[in-house]
């Protein structure tokens, strides 16, 4: 049962000892419950809020609630465009542990409601990005949470293992958060200090004297830490019409780095919220709360059909399914795709070329050389039908030992053969090591060598 303000009044003496309480009224808040509130009027003339929480859950809030306050010092509030809640006296703990903080003038918009264009939007968008733009030092000072990307990812992979595990989520949406899990550039951010759980109902705003809303202070400071920014902006799925001008308002007063994918976050992180309740009301054993997911996670699942949180300019294999029916059928041609030429020993290759260097460098003045046969010539530089190649009967000598072909049966019988033409006839010279690993050193000198080589075969079994 909700404590009456006269009971908040009460409790708050204790948190207050020595000012004494002149008047209270009831405060709404926006916590579904989970807080009971009320305005003070005190004797010095200050107005206070007291809140305690309404069961161990909240209690927990409102310990961190009190905490984060406290690690905001003065140097801190200096660093921000509006006001954040002072702590003027706390007592008791659990559920009986009461939070008295001052009040902070402005007005609410309800998410929903939250007009396009300049005004509003901007400036709740640049109030964000002054919070992002906070000295991560000051939360790791006081202890509070600190999430690196690697972590967050991890955290959004245990919340679907438990939701996945209920199976009363729809397999579509399954896979569209697991997919997006995957997307390594999804998780490319800089960590930031984040609000944690505010939304724009968090954030009160006043008008100028010339009607221009401006952000006067932010509530909710329970889940300040430090994590990834796009957290505090998934609330911008029930604003639909005004997203892209809070966008612009923190992009513009932002002095972060830019981040291409805070969006697709921020819209994985609104749709989780559901998998939340859903993994919440299974613990809990409260079927209506199971119910109430479910009907919202179907929900989203028809909307949200055949869309993906980031998208891939890549084709899965459903496009390139879809793709392949699309082709339609043809008769397959035949080709000849053969090289045209025998299979060859590279390295009997290698020993012909030798010899035919060796051959025109001995050849007498006139004597028939390859540029007869068109090789070399600028003119008939284009190379004719390629031949077979007939290297049968060439066989590669080992180092030091003469290659025995066509008569050549002994080292003797070829060094006695002095007369023997250096050619493409069957020869016994013998190469050394030395002599083969200059021929075929030079990569280059060896590529041109063999097409020309290859041009000579040719004309030369035309000309026969």
């Amino acid at each position: 049962m909700a404590r009456s303000p006269f009971t908040l009044a009460a409790s708050a003496t204790a948190a207050l000892p020595g000012i004494g309480v002149t008047g209270t009224a009831p405060l709404t808040e926006n916590a579904a419950g989970r807080f009971d509130s009320a305005l003070l009027a005190l004797e010095d003339g200050r107005t206070v809020v007291v809140r305690m929480p309404a069961d161990e859950d909240a209690a927990a809030d409102l310990a961190a609630e009190s905490r984060a306050l406290h690690a905001l010092t003065s140097g801190v509030r200096a660093l921000l465009p509006f006001r954040a809640p002072e702590v003027v006296g706390e007592s008791g703990s659990g559920v009986n542990r009461v939070l008295v903080v001052d009040v902070i003038d402005g007005y609410r918009i309800d998410p929903t409601e939250l007009p396009k264009g300049p005004g509003y939007a901007p400036a709740i968008g640049a109030a964000l990005a002054a919070v992002h733009a906070l000295p991560v030092s000051i939360v790791r000072t006081d202890g509070l949470p600190v999430r690196a990307p690697e972590q967050v990812r991890d955290d959004v992979a245990r919340l679907l293992d438990r939701a996945d595990a209920t199976g009363r989520v729809p397999d579509g949406l399954m896979m569209r958060w697991r997919r997006a899990l995957r997307e390594s550039d999804l998780w490319r951010f800089e960590s930031a200090v984040i609000l944690g759980g505010a939304t724009s109902a968090s954030i009160l705003l006043v008008d100028d004297a010339d009607g221009i809303p401006h952000v006067s202070g932010i509530l909710d400071w329970s889940g300040l830490s430090v994590g990834d920014p796009a957290v505090d902006l998934r609330w911008l799925a029930s604003a639909p019409t005004a997203t892209d001008d809070v966008y612009d308002g923190y992009a513009a007063s932002g002095v972060r780095s830019p981040d291409p994918l805070l969006r697709e976050r921020a819209r994985l992180y609104a749709e989780l919220e559901f998998a939340k309740w859903l993994v919440h009301g299974h613990d809990a054993g409260e079927a209506d709360v199971v119910a109430d997911a479910v009907a919202l996670l179907e929900a989203l699942a028809d909307g949200v059909r055949g869309d993906h949180i980031v998208a891939s300019t890549r084709s899965d294999i459903d496009d390139a399914l879809a793709l392949v029916e699309r082709v339609p059928p043809a008769a397959a041609s035949a080709v000849d795709t053969s090289m045209q030429t025998d299979t060859y020993d590279p390295e009997a290759l290698a020993l012909y070329l030798e010899a035919e260097r060796e051959r025109d460098a001995a050849a007498p003045a006139g004597a028939a050389t390859g540029t007869e046969f068109g090789v070399g010539d600028a003119e008939d530089d284009e190379p004719g039908p390629t031949a077979p190649i007939d290297l049968e009967g060439w066989t590669p000598a080992p180092v030091g030992v003469s290659a025995e072909t066509d008569g050549a049966t002994s080292r003797d019988d070829v060094e006695g053969d002095a007369d023997t033409p250096a050619g493409p006839q069957p020869t016994g010279e013998v190469i050394d090591a030395a002599q083969l690993h200059e021929a075929i050193d030079d990569e280059e000198d060896a590529a041109r060598a063999s097409r020309a080589a290859l041009r000579r075969w040719g004309v030369a079994r035309d000309d026969a």
